[in-house]
């Protein structure tokens, strides 16, 4: 088994104050999202590899039923009391994703993506499509900020927009993958911006 498929190997990330993915707060291209017209308004999302909480605090935010889901014990505490804090009703909850399916067959309309996809194991990326097909209702959509850096090593591990383009394509019609306009300083130019629709 690869050392990111312990939830120790993360937890020791958050213990040790090296969490370098979390940017504390939500990304930009999420918040633009839901600012744009023709945005959904409702629905349940899961947000996978949720961290700390802040694009699931987000969407609970602007009224979605959402769950945050981290193998990190330490993410899901940090992220249940930012929503408590607020005053915003998210359920956060420790699970490893891959175990999602029998639990959630069906059950969201949305799936957030940011930072998940880039820290699991390459060869369980086609894992990972199958699991989100499988959470989602149909025609329900995937809402990703994926991190397309070329660097060798990981985690993150590095994809290319054509390699998510043929890793989604079998299940999902892709709507739009495209680089943000907004990103945070350290990540220009190693981020797109994903709208999949499970077919």
């Amino acid at each position: 088994m690869s050392e990111v498929e312990s939830p120790n190997f993360w937890e020791a990330r958050y213990q040790e104050g090296a969490a370098r993915w979390d940017i504390g707060q939500p990304a930009p291209a999420f918040v633009k999202f839901l600012n744009s017209p023709g945005a959904p308004v409702d629905g349940r999302v899961a947000v996978l590899g949720c961290g700390r909480g802040y694009e699931a605090l987000l969407f609970a935010s602007r009224g979605f039923e959402v769950v945050g889901f981290d193998f990190a014990p330490s993410a899901i505490a940090a992220a249940s009391r930012l929503a408590q804090a607020a005053g915003i009703s998210a359920r956060f909850l420790q699970r490893d994703i891959f175990d999602l399916v029998d639990e959630f067959t069906g059950y969201f309309d949305f799936v957030v993506e940011h930072t998940c996809f880039c820290a699991i194991s390459q060869d369980k990326r086609q894992e990972y499509v199958r699991l989100v097909n499988s959470i989602l209702t149909p025609g329900g959509e995937l809402i990703g900020l994926f991190f397309t850096h070329s660097r060798a090593g990981g985690p993150p591990f590095g994809v290319t927009p054509a390699e998510i383009e043929k890793y989604f394509a079998g299940d999902f019609d892709i709507i739009s993958l495209a680089p943000p306009a907004e990103s945070v300083p350290a990540r220009q130019g190693e981020e797109h911006f994903a709208l999949f629709r499970r077919k």
